[in-house]
């Protein structure tokens, strides 16, 4: 019998993300369907177990523009709903989903945030080029441009080290507790 992977999915109206949690799985099937079937199967571990997830998604998919991405981790699917719309859940069965099926709060975003968050390559930055902005890491950059060394207020290695010593050395004579009773103060009044 085969067991099921830990499963999570995400949504926005035009897709589905599912991503299937099985590290070093080989032998990875996958079958979608228009009418709504997503079936995966593969094997993982030493043992070569066997894994299976056999769901009926919510509403129709586009299974000619889906795409999947297999890694060493997990299996992505980037699965293209048939009319761009949000669905209320991702089976076609209501009630409580299988344990091994979880939403993936880090790609969920809520249908009315949507709009707010376009991937950067659907934004529209105009004419912005980007190569004039020294945004960071090119070579030859020089950060020293008034050239005043003076008000670099971090302490150079030498410079710790010699107030770690110097400070060592002092003795604050407030704190200095003698054992001679000659030292003691007098306290006869």
């Amino acid at each position: 019998m085969s067991r099921h992977p830990s499963v999570k999915w995400a949504q926005r109206s035009d897709v589905l993300y599912i991503t299937v949690e099985l590290p070093d799985a080989q032998d990875v099937k996958l079958k979608l369907e228009p009418e709504a079937k997503f079936y995966f199967s593969a094997t993982a571990g030493a043992e070569k177990i066997p894994y299976e997830v056999d769901i009926d998604l919510f509403d129709k998919i586009d299974v000619n523009n889906s795409k999947a991405s297999v890694g060493s981790r997990n299996i992505f699917y980037l699965v293209k709903k048939a009319e761009n719309k949000w669905w209320d859940r991702l089976l076609k069965q209501g009630g409580k989903p299988p344990v091994f099926l979880k939403v993936d709060w880090d790609k969920w975003v809520d249908e009315d945030e949507e709009q707010d968050n376009k991937p950067a390559s659907e934004m529209d930055f105009g004419n912005v080029d980007f190569s004039k902005l020294n945004m960071g890491g090119g070579e030859g950059l020089d950060f020293d441009i008034a050239g005043n060394d003076d008000d670099d207020e971090s302490d150079t290695e030498e410079e710790v080290t010699a107030e770690a010593s110097a400070s060592s050395n002092e003795l604050d004579t407030k704190d200095a507790v003698s054992s001679d009773p000659k030292d003691a103060p007098d306290t006869k009044a």
